[in-house]
């Protein structure tokens, strides 16, 4: 068998073959550094998610007790309040879980 003078050789095509393994590493590399980033913001997110309701939390807490040792609100507007209180605690909590449920849906590679 003859090969043609000036072709590539074994150890071109090995340094080659080299080049490509290092651009699949270094492009694997940076997508694993943006999912930690995201995983980052990802904490980040349920961390303020929760301080969130903690906060609003206790300010309707506060509010109801508020309201129950109220002397100036007549018993029908203490009722409504609650109902409006009631209804807001609903909806916070449909929200977190909403949020946390979308956060925690994030897909994380290998």
């Amino acid at each position: 068998m003859v090969q043609k003078m000036g072709g590539p050789s074994e150890r071109e095509y090995h340094e080659k073959v080299g080049k490509v393994r290092e651009k699949l590493n270094k492009g694997m590399k940076d997508v694993r550094e943006k999912f930690a980033k995201m995983e980052k913001l990802k904490v980040e997110s349920l961390q303020k998610i929760e301080e969130t309701k903690r906060d609003t939390d206790k300010e309707l807490d506060k509010m109801e007790i508020d309201i129950a040792k109220s002397k100036d609100l007549a018993n029908e507007s203490k009722d409504r309040l609650r109902t409006e209180i009631s209804t807001l605690r609903r909806e916070i909590q449909e929200k977190y879980t909403d949020l946390k449920k979308r956060i925690s849906e994030t897909i994380i590679p290998e």
